[in-house]
């Protein structure tokens, strides 16, 4: 006993003279694969070596890691390139993508990762995310309060571990760049298994409201143009457990409360709701754009609230990106896109950088047509795909989305200018065009009244859709 005392006390002895040094002479580091690095505070150099500020070259230029369509001070159909698009880096899938999948384990090791979920590497990630966006030029970033900041045992530690990093977020933003978005993470901890707003337990309830005024709070601190409320388990499994009714006042509450909330800490921003079908939840409440806006509208709130599209979900609830864009602008509610999509053959949310030209053009379509997004923009909720896992291939990855979205942008500009398409539609519905088109558009025509002119006019003529002569307009934009 005495030998194994004597062991310990040694062991002991040299761990703490170990700590001493690591104290007395921290470590110094550069992004290098290997290095051993603890404190990000110390590490020195470039998270990226080797990759310089990215620069727009045309659509000629071979290089990898330069722009080909995304010229941002280029101005097209009366604003900068810049203006229309308001990317956005996702840093949850940016710094903390893993590449883990339902079926494996993570294959991602970034050099400046060092395996842990402390503060320390929180900050550092933090400063890699904005070296890493002015590298990327852009301007804007998201975030969840739980991917920038570890979970503490408490919440009053949960907010002291934000504070912290947010406090270095606003350091390193300086004067130009801003949150396009920051949200609070009510999905991924045990709590939240039945929900948040939506929980069965009150307890979760208050914790979630809580959560969500903190992360509205540093949102508004560092300048965020938007708040987006993504409810991933906010719906049901089975409704024979379910008050579906009750859960629903529940969520409207929650929401009633965070418009409050923003008016009182004067957060100008918008308040954004994310809709989504299902996965991780069965089903989720705010299934597609219209069953959000309808619950908007139920509850008076389509005065508080706008909806962040994310292409993945729309396809993941039967619709096109697209339709869901319509959906959302004509009902005068969208605010921001998560510009992403998944893949036809997979079934769940694999959230893929966005690289289809024609699916592109569609998106601009709408956004031109919106007259743009602002406060809001296009964040990339994407990241890499498993098997990808070199740091330049986050730039390629973000270079190539920008670009799509950016050749889109151009494609617009060509049908607009070409006006085929526009005079197309406008041909289809031009009988709507005459007195009896506009009574009816009006309101002015009773059932009487075209029951009259029905008899008047006779078996109606029924000119062709042209679909066909659509596509083809379209495709030759492109």
């Amino acid at each position: 006993m005495k030998m194994k005392a004597g062991k310990i006390f040694l062991l002991l002895l040299c761990l703490n003279v170990i700590t001493i040094g690591v104290i007395a002479n921290p470590p110094t580091c550069d992004a290098n694969l290997g290095e051993d690095c603890s404190d990000s505070s110390e590490w020195q150099g470039e998270f990226f070596p080797g990759i310089p500020k990215i620069k727009y070259e045309g659509p000629s230029s071979k290089n990898p890691l330069a722009y080909k369509w995304y010229n941002k001070e280029e101005e097209i159909l009366g604003k900068k390139m810049k203006d229309w698009m308001r990317f956005s880096v996702a840093f949850w899938h940016t710094f903390r993508g893993s590449g883990s999948d339902p079926f494996g384990a993570p294959t991602k090791f970034w050099p400046w990762e060092d395996g842990t979920n402390s503060v320390a590497m929180a900050k550092r990630r933090m400063k890699a995310n904005f070296e890493f966006i002015n590298k990327l030029g852009v301007d804007w970033w998201c975030f969840h309060d739980r991917d920038i900041a570890p979970d503490g045992k408490t919440l009053e530690e949960s907010n002291a571990n934000l504070d912290e990093v947010v406090a270095l977020a606003k350091e390193l933003q300086g004067t130009k760049i801003r949150p396009l978005w920051g949200t609070a993470q009510l999905f991924m901890h045990p709590r939240f298994m039945h929900g948040g707003a939506t929980s069965s337990e009150l307890g979760v309830y208050v914790y979630s409201a809580a959560q969500v005024k903190k992360a509205m709070e540093v949102t508004h601190y560092l300048g965020g143009e938007n708040y987006v409320f993504w409810g991933g388990r906010e719906g049901y499994q089975t409704l024979l457990n379910t008050d579906m009714g009750r859960e629903l006042d529940h969520m409207a509450r929650f929401f009633e409360s965070a418009a409050a909330y923003k008016k009182k800490i004067g957060f100008n921003g918008t308040l954004l709701i994310e809709p989504k079908p299902q996965e991780p939840t069965k089903h989720q409440y705010d299934w597609d754009a219209a069953t959000a806006a309808n619950f908007l509208r139920k509850y008076g709130l389509e005065g508080e609230f706008k909806l962040n599209i994310e292409c993945n979900h729309a396809t993941l609830s039967g619709h096109s990106c697209h339709h869901e864009l319509e959906t959302a602008r004509l009902n005068g509610m969208l605010g921001n896109i998560d510009a992403n999509t998944g893949d036809p053959q997979i079934g769940w949310d694999t959230d893929q950088f966005l690289t289809d030209i024609g699916e592109a053009t569609l998106v601009m379509l709408s956004v031109v047509r919106n007259g743009g997004l602002a406060p809001g923009g296009f964040n990339f909720d994407a990241k890499l795909r498993r098997e990808s896992t070199d740091v330049e291939d986050l730039f390629i990855a973000h270079i190539s989305g920008m670009d799509t979205l950016a050749r889109g942008l151009r494609n617009v500009a060509k049908l607009t200018e070409d006006g085929s398409l526009a005079e197309l539609v406008r041909k289809r519905y031009e009988s709507f065009d005459s007195e009896l088109g506009a009574q009816i558009e009006a309101g002015k025509a009773d059932f009487d009244m075209l029951e009259k002119k029905a008899f008047e006019l006779g078996e109606p003529k029924v000119a062709s859709a042209k679909q066909e002569l659509a596509e083809m307009i379209f495709q030759s934009a492109l």
